[in-house]
């Protein structure tokens, strides 16, 4: 019997080493996976890569890992936002390298790595820093520069629900990145709301195949913080 499920996010990120590069879903903190995230920190896995939209937000998931200083790269579109505040220390301080990469670019080069797809020549970032020692090509009167895909050891993704088998249905804009770091890593890992029974799902809802993923957690989502002065 196939069954992909967890009980713990302790258990569901276990066996990530150091070294490892590690794909985490979010858009901000849209669809991030909090509790995967504080279970690797509390794992200890050091010198890790880690491909993201973003470098951070506050010192809550993806920010605390970096707090840590177990990060030794990120790869990432959108590393500086008003509270990046943790990234902007450890990179000013030369401890920790950043690879820059467009939003679009990013989003390609890791769905590339899912398709199999070698490298692809872009427009985006010809004749700019981004494109210093790349191979470009005039194709059809207009420059353009070769990349390559990201692959990932892990990822760690957020969906909505799922099943045992590991199928995956996500909530609204929490989608982002998941499907395509799903289909890029060797090992991907799905924080879900809600695991149901086989079937539940509606195959054309389905979003991530359980093929792609190899295991599966059901966490609770966090209890939102009342606004002051609200009412309780």
């Amino acid at each position: 019997m196939i069954d992909k499920t967890v009980a713990t996010a302790a258990e569901a990120v276990a066996g990530i080493p150091d070294g490892a590069t590690v794909m985490i879903g979010g858009f901000g903190t849209a669809g991030m996976p909090s509790a995967l995230i504080d279970a690797l920190i509390a794992q200890g896995a050091r010198d890790l890569t880690i491909v993201n939209n973003n470098a951070g937000n506050g010192e809550i998931g993806l920010a605390a890992l970096l707090k840590t200083k177990r990060v030794r790269k990120i790869i990432c579109s959108f590393p500086r936002q008003v509270d990046s505040q943790i990234f902007d220390a450890l990179y000013r301080a030369g401890e920790i390298e950043l690879e820059l990469v467009p939003q679009g670019n990013l989003a390609e080069r890791i769905r590339a790595a899912g398709a199999g797809i070698g490298a692809f020549f872009t427009p985006t970032g010809f004749g700019t820093l981004l494109a210093e020692g790349k191979e470009t090509r005039m194709i059809d009167g207009r420059q353009y520069v070769l990349e390559y895909p990201i692959h990932a050891d892990f990822a760690l993704v957020r969906a909505d629900r799922g099943d045992r088998w590991g199928n995956l249905v996500y909530r609204k804009t929490a989608r982002n990145f998941g499907p395509i770091m799903a289909s890029a890593a060797t090992t991907t890992i799905a924080q879900v709301r809600e695991i149901v029974p086989l079937g539940a799902l509606d195959p054309e809802a389905i979003v991530t195949p359980g093929i792609f993923v190899k295991r599966i957690v059901a966490l609770a989502a966090p209890t939102p913080m009342a606004r002051p002065g609200a009412a309780g």
